[in-house]
């Protein structure tokens, strides 16, 4: 009996090292280019400043996957290119994922976006199953 317990603590103190020296895993989600956008990729930039190891999802979806289109700028400061921004966290490992129910209800083509981009059948379905089946933390910029 005294072995079985000591094997479980063993167990459970293994699991507990292996979860602590996992890299974190978030979920950023965009439905808001113009509100979100440059807010958003400014914190992914400034999260993988501290926690570099961090795997980053950002899903888009609605007027969240203006950002992602070529060319596209701020609005308010058009001095921000979405696009050097994406492609320097693209070179980070951050995934960018664009939902293509958006584009179906948008008339939008997967040719109108940025090559750093990509898709997903459901924006909402994905941030839901990578919190629910693979633990990632979610943020909303």
């Amino acid at each position: 009996m005294k072995t079985l317990a000591t094997l479980l603590l063993c167990a459970t103190l293994s699991l507990s090292a292996a979860a602590q020296s996992a890299p974190d895993k978030v979920v950023y989600h965009i439905d808001n280019a113009a509100m979100q956008a440059t807010k958003g990729l400014r914190n992914i930039r400034n999260h993988l400043d501290v926690a570099p190891e961090t795997q980053i999802v950002v899903v888009t979806h609605a007027e969240g996957v203006d950002f992602l289109m070529e060319g596209a700028k701020d609005k308010s400061n058009p001095n921000i290119d979405y696009g050097a921004l994406v492609s320097a966290l693209k070179a980070r490992n951050v995934r960018f994922e664009i939902c293509e129910i958006t584009l179906r209800n948008r008339n939008l083509n997967k040719g109108q976006f940025s090559m750093e981009a990509e898709y997903t059948p459901s924006g909402v379905v994905r941030i839901g199953r990578l919190q629910a089946r693979e633990g990632y933390a979610y943020i909303k910029p």
